[in-house]
This record gives structure tokens, C-alpha cells and sequence, in this order.
């Protein structure tokens, strides 16, 4: 980057209105320095970067030009947000983000009246804006929703049914389509600046509109062959008539780095009279920091790094991951089974499907950021005898619940779902909490449903879902990495439904479900240690249940704890259910159930959210006193 100015505009920026008091030759500088600030912020904390970078300009533009917080702003996503908190009176917690009690790396509508609509999923943004923008249309309220979404989100339906009902907006709606990948831009320029300020001018659109209509009462046909030629031509020239078609106003490509094509246009849009509005705005992600234009991945989400190397931090060699287990162990059974494949929501990597797709190119599915189409895509693929694994994260799954339902489980076709990122996931906070898919999923008849305790037994249950053809299965395991057992050469095919015993004992029973067995096993020695002699059995299926093996832990000790990495309504509520039908309660059984808070946690270390979630062993040991009444004095006495 070029050096910057002695005297920072930064300091005297707090918020868009302070912004809105430079002028615009001011504006490159503070660009500038907004860039240096995200740097040196995601330096320090680690998150995303490349596409934060990729917008500074824009940010810069659209306070400039829209009243922010009157005209509702919402970021797609939201990863890119981090210059638009830093100009909306954050600067001086930027370097808390995504940490224990900072701010969220996502926009969050209780954070700031500069976020009036939290996003972390992909694609939201039109139609929230929408409705931002009918709101204020029918009561009569000044202000646009304006949504920033990426080229990328527009791989997903709900972009297109929103733009599809976006009429009802008017002007109050401003879409601005950040194209970072030039995937749909032809080159921009000199000329396709002048034609983007051209085509967005009043006079343009007022002339647009009363041709419209004139030509409408002419003829219909000839009102037909106008508007197509209209197209036809709009299109050479700037490839908008997809756009057109859904109802907008198409605008662009325009450079999204040159403040001097982009603050006209944008003044242009939002002094229209005529809507809704799609800007087309071109760039490049990582823009302005050499490391991260030259990384392949455009530095998309980073640890800390040295801001003047580059050079990330890196935890120190540990076990594999467990996304990385799975697509190893995906990639090798595939090797002898033709019929496997692998599908993913634009999430290869993250899921281990990119370990897949290098061995297996022809039958590996990245579809972009389309859940629904993902999960009906494998019922599909079932229903004609492939094996599909749809392998998204738990709290992208949730997109496509009625595909699972309706597609999958009501047909009983064999779908492996490989869940990722089960259970609390650290600095992504809540919007990236897999908590509740053991509680969506186990509801469902046909299901079978499992949780490894560790990437050894997620080899076990990858090769039993391939093998099982009789009903969809779904495997979810956490992010990051396994605990360090060494991985079976050999695979095993698990019993449906089948839990096992790692540790005998006669008072206390724990039964966990999968990765929570570590911290089962420690609260096992702490209450060994006070005289209380304890079971503890990983069931492995959540679905179907051990009943068996239930019904002999719950009869033959005084208490029996359940420990899950997921919200209510989960396993504890099923073991539950099964003693209540069963009469066991009734016994005078001690039964507890140990799972998430009934809250969203917000963004922490993982080991710390598990310690507010009170999963912990001490938390497991607690929850066994309180149930027996324990009176370590009197244990005691009665030793001596």
C-alpha cells in the first residue's frame, strides 16, 4: 500500500455522519486507512479478511452517500463487515472481535443501530431489506433497505424469490451485487463507468419508465419487441437482463475500488424516483494487502498473523481434524465403491470433501451455497442406488430441514448426512452453533442418528453409514481436532443402535453421547476418588436408542446422567421418554439430563463455552451430588 498521509481522517470519523462532513477528494485517504485499521485488527484477532478488504471502498461509499442508520444497511453474511464497524463508533473495540465478550464478527442487531439485521448465513440480505423497505413505504417513513450481497450468495434460491417479490419496494430498495470473483463482470472500465453513471441518472430511468408505458398502450406486441431489443441491448452492453427480468433496475458493472465512478452512481441511485435498484459493483477480495490478493483463498478467514510478513500462527501439530478424518476415510472407501459420492454446500474444505474430490474429481458435488438443492440432489442420487454423503455443517443444515423431511425421510432413502461442526464452535459465536441437530434430526422416523466420542469411532461410523442402504443415517462430529487415538486400519460396521461400556462401576451411571466421553471419563476418577463407584457407556446413537442397554445402566445404579453437545429436546429427552414409557421413573430412578443452555452462547474460546454451558466433568460431578444428596463428611466418617 501506497503510504499514507501524516495527519489520520480516521481519528475524526466516529460514525457516517462524521463521514459525511469530509469532502470527497478526502475520501482516498480515509480508504486507505480504514484498510491499514482492518489489518492491523484481523492481525490481532484473527477472522475474515479477504472479503472485509475486498469492500472497504463501498463501505466508505454507501455511508457516504445513503443516511445511515435512517437507510437500513445490511451486509450479506456479514463477514465483510469489520470497515463498516469500524466507521460506525466500534473502532475502539475492533480488536475484541470474535472474542469472549467483543464483538461478534457478524453484524448483530443488539451490538449497533448501524446493524439493523444480524446475519452469519448466506443470502438473507434482500429479503430482509425488502422488508425494511416495505415497512417504510406503508407507514410512510423516510429510508431504502439497501442489501450487499456477494456474487456468491447468489447461488442460493432465496436471493432470487426475494428479487422475485421486490417490486412491491419501489425505489426503497438498493441492491448492490459485490462481485469478487468476476464471475459474472465483463472488464470494467472508463466506459462502462460512464454507462453505469449514465444508465442510473433520473432523466435515463424517467425516460426508461414513460417508454415503457407509452409503448404499452400502442400494442402489445409491439410493447414486447421493444422490451426484448431493450434487453437484448442492455445486456451486450452490460449483462443485466437477468436482473431486468426480475424486476430491477440494472446498473453497472462499475469499479468498486474507484470512489470517483462509485459516489456518483450511488448518488444517482438514491435520489432515483424509480426502483428497485441493482448496482453491479466489481472487486477483488483481499484488495490492498499483498499477502492476501496473492493467497489462494484471498486470506477468506485467518488466524492472527504478522501484519508485515503475513505469516499466520499456527497451533501446534496435534491430532488430524476431524473433517480431514472424514474425507480421508469418504476417499478410501471410495476407492472400492463405485457407487459413493460426495456432495457439498460450497464448503469443501471446511467438510473434508476437497481430501475427496482430489481422489475421486468425477463424483465429488460442490453446489454451491444451496442446501435444499444439495439434500434433494442426494435423495436423488439415492433413489437410483448411489451412496451420497451430503456432507454441510450443522448450522447450515438447517436451511434444508424440509428437504430432510420430505425428500429423505419420509421416502427412507439411504442419505448419509456427515455433520460438521456439531455442537459449540468458538469465535463464530451462535449463528455457527451446530446445537440442535440431534433434536431435528432424532424426531424423525427412519432416521438413525450417531456421534463418535472420537476420530477413531468416526471412522467406525463413516463405513457403517456407506454400508447402510436400508434409511438415511446421519454422523455429526465438532470442529477441530480429534483427541489423539490412533485411527483403525481397518474399519468396523457397527451394530444399528448399539452403545458400549468403557468403564464399569455399581452407583453412578454417565451415558454420553459423542466427544463429551472425555470429559465423562474425568468426572468418572473425581467421583471414584469421593467413594462412588461409576459406569460410563458412550451410546453412540442417538437413534435408535440402546434400549437394552439403557434399561440395565438405569435399573442396576442409584443415579444415571446423560451428557450431550446439544440443545433440549435431544438425547436426554429420548432416554427420558424411554424410562417414563417403561415405568422406570416411577421406580424411584435418579435421572438427569445434561445438555446445552437454553440460550444462544454467544462468541468464546470452545473450552469456555462448554465451561458456561456447564458440560464440564466438575459440572458432570455436581449434577451426580445434587442427585444423591452426597455428604462427602459423612463418606468420611463412615471410612475412618
Amino acid at each position: 500500500m501506497a503510504d499514507l498521509p501524516s495527519t489520520p481522517l480516521l481519528d475524526t470519523v466516529d460514525t457516517p455522519a462524521d463521514l459525511r462532513k469530509l469532502k470527497p477528494a478526502d475520501l482516498r485517504q480515509l480508504a486507505d486507512e480504514l484498510r491499514a485499521e482492518t489489518i492491523s485488527a484481523v492481525g490481532t484477532t484473527g477472522g475474515h479478511l479477504g472479503s472485509g478488504l475486498g469492500v472497504v471502498e463501498l463501505t466508505v461509499a454507501i455511508h457516504y452517500v445513503f443516511d445511515t442508520p435512517r437507510d437500513r444497511l445490511i451486509w450479506d453474511v456479514g463477514h465483510q463487515c469489520y470497515p463498516h464497524k469500524i466507521l460506525t463508533g466500534r473502532r475502539d473495540r475492533i480488536r475484541t472481535l470474535r472474542q469472549g465478550g467483543g464483538l461478534s464478527g457478524f453484524t448483530k442487531r443488539s451490538e449497533s443501530e448501524y446493524d439493523p439485521f444480524g446475519a452469519a448465513h448466506s443470502s438473507t440480505s434482500i429479503s430482509a431489506a425488502l422488508g425494511f423497505a416495505v415497512a417504510n413505504q406503508l407507514t410512510g417513513q423516510p429510508g431504502k433497505g439497501i442489501a450487499v450481497i456477494g456474487d456468491g450468495a447468489m447461488s442460493a434460491g432465496m436471493a432470487y424469490e426475494a428479487m422475485n417479490n421486490a417490486e412491491a419496494a419501489g425505489n426503497r430498495l438498493v441492491v448492490i451485487l459485490n462481485d469478487n470473483d468476476m464471475s459474472i463482470a465483463p472488464p470494467v472500465g472508463g466506459l462502462s463507468a460512464y454507462l453505469a453513471r449514465t444508465v442510473s441518472s433520473s432523466n435515463y430511468l424517467g425516460l426508461r419508465n414513460f417508454a415503457k408505458r407509452a409503448i404499452r398502450r400502442i400494442s402489445k406486441r409491439a410493447h414486447n419487441a421493444a422490451e426484448k431489443a431493450e434487453e437484448f441491448a442492455r445486456g451486450m452492453a452490460t449483462g443485466g437482463t437477468l436482473f431486468e427480468e426480475l424486476g430491477f433496475y440494472y446498473v453497472g458493472p462499475i469499479d468498486g475500488h474507484n470512489l470517483d465512478h462509485l459516489i456518483p452512481v450511488l448518488e444517482n441511485v438514491r435520489d432515483s424516483e424509480h426502483g428497485p435498484i441493482l448496482v453491479h459493483v466489481v472487486t477483488k477480495k483481499g484488495k490492498g494487502y499483498a499477502h492476501a490478493e496473492a493467497a489462494a483463498d484471498k486470506y477468506h478467514g485467518v488466524q492472527k498473523f504478522d501484519v508485515i510478513t503475513g505469516t499466520q500462527d499456527k497451533a501446534p501439530p496435534g491430532p488430524p481434524s476431524y473433517q480431514n478424518v472424514f474425507g480421508e476415510t469418504l476417499a478410501k472407501l471410495a476407492g472400492t465403491d463405485p457407487r459413493i459420492v460426495a456432495i457439498t454446500a460450497a464448503m469443501p474444505s471446511g467438510t473434508g470433501v476437497d481430501k475427496f474430490a482430489q481422489a475421486h474429481p468425477d463424483r465429488a458435488f460442490d453446489v454451491g451455497i444451496a442446501e435444499q438443492h444439495a439434500v434433494t440432489f442426494a435423495a436423488g442420487l439415492a433413489a437410483q442406488g448411489m451412496r451420497p454423503f451430503c456432507a454441510i455443517y450443522s448450522t447450515f443444515l438447517q436451511r434444508a430441514y424440509d428437504q430432510v423431511v420430505h425428500d429423505v425421510a419420509i421416502q427412507n432413502l439411504p442419505v448419509r448426512f456427515a455433520i460438521d461442526r456439531a455442537g459449540l464452535v468458538g469465535a463464530d459465536g451462535a449463528t455457527h452453533a451446530g446445537s440442535f441437530d440431534v433434536t431435528y434430526l432424532a424426531t424423525l422416523p427412519n432416521f438413525v442418528v450417531m456421534a463418535p466420542a472420537d476420530e477413531a469411532e468416526l471412522v467406525h461410523m463413516t463405513y457403517t453409514a456407506a454400508e447402510h442402504d436400508s434409511g438415511p443415517i446421519a454422523v455429526r462430529y465438532p470442529r477441530g481436532n480429534g483427541v489423539g487415538i490412533a485411527l483403525p486400519e481397518v474399519p468396523q460396521r457397527l451394530a444399528i443402535g448399539k452403545g458400549r461400556v468403557v468403564r464399569e462401576g455399581k452407583t453412578v451411571a454417565i451415558l454420553s453421547l459423542g466427544t463429551r466421553l472425555a470429559e465423562a471419563l474425568k468426572a468418572a476418577d473425581a467421583l471414584e476418588a469421593r467413594g462412588l463407584s461409576t459406569t460410563v457407556a458412550d451410546l453412540r446413537f442417538a437413534k435408535p436408542l440402546d434400549e437394552e442397554l439403557i434399561r440395565k445402566l438405569l435399573a442396576a445404579h442409584e443415579v444415571a446422567v446423560t451428557v450431550e453437545e446439544g440443545a433440549v429436546g435431544g438425547l436426554g429427552a429420548h432416554v427420558l421418554t424411554l424410562a417414563s414409557d417403561q415405568g422406570l421413573i416411577d421406580a424411584g430412578l435418579k435421572l438427569r439430563t445434561m445438555r446445552l443452555p437454553d440460550i444462544f452462547q454467544d462468541q468464546d474460546k470452545p473450552e469456555k463455552q462448554y465451561d458456561e454451558a456447564g458440560l464440564n466433568a466438575a459440572n458432570i460431578v455436581d449434577t451426580v451430588l445434587k442427585a444423591l444428596r452426597y455428604n462427602e463428611a459423612a463418606v468420611t466418617d463412615a471410612r475412618a
